[in-house]
């Protein structure tokens, strides 16, 4: 598995920070907020998106197990389609930090652009849940919180495929929206619909 960085710089207590269901059409946007034991680390950490389901549980159980301090945050759909998804993605995780029982010093954000936390310095890194333990273990959790939040609402609309496809635009999940319309939990600020499932209805 991948070599990741223990941290930004040393001697700081530092706050990973990510996001998961960004470009999702349906339910929330989730982040996570996690402060690393220093030294901690696990032989299959790394970005969630390159772990599978089965490995991201495990990475899950010992963060779970072995981390003091991290916290999630999300926002609804509703508060998507009322701010869009930008800023949504930043006060979940603005939330996220807010819960955490300890101040960081700095908070390291995966990705180019974030809404600055209190005055809490931070750093954002393109790719950041590659390189580093603390978003990658954030990106994770964010990961698997959501996913869970998902495979509860494919219980209550089986149609749309969401304990498979957790709500990103798969051509099964955009013919069940043509087919039957939007859920409750869709999200109205997104394009639902490709040109060529509206064409075909």
């Amino acid at each position: 598995m991948a070599q990741l960085k223990p941290y930004f710089l040393e001697d700081q207590l530092e706050a990973g920070c990510d996001e998961a269901g960004r470009g999702c059409l349906a339910g929330p946007v989730v982040a996570a907020a996690v402060i690393l034991p220093k030294g901690w680390n696990h032989n299959l950490l790394n970005d969630s998106k390159k772990l599978n389901e089965s490995q991201r549980l495990k990475v899950r159980e010992a963060i779970l197990s072995d981390v003091e301090h991290f916290a999630i945050g999300a926002c609804t759909h509703h508060e998507i389609d009322k701010m869009n998804i930008l800023k949504a993605s930043f006060l979940a995780m603005h939330k996220a930090l807010g819960k955490l029982n300890i101040t960081p010093d700095c908070i390291l954000v995966d990705g180019n652009r974030f809404i600055p936390y209190l005055k809490i310095a931070h750093q954002c890194v393109i790719g950041g849940d590659g390189i580093y333990r603390s978003i990658a273990a954030a990106s994770i959790l964010a990961k698997t919180h959501r996913d869970q939040i998902m495979q509860d609402l494919h219980e209550e609309f089986p149609e749309y495929g969401w304990n498979s496809n957790k709500g990103y635009p798969t051509k099964k999940h955009r013919a069940a929206i043509a087919e039957i319309g939007p859920s409750p939990y869709h999200r109205s600020s997104f394009t639902l619909l490709s040109k060529q499932l509206e064409f075909d209805v």
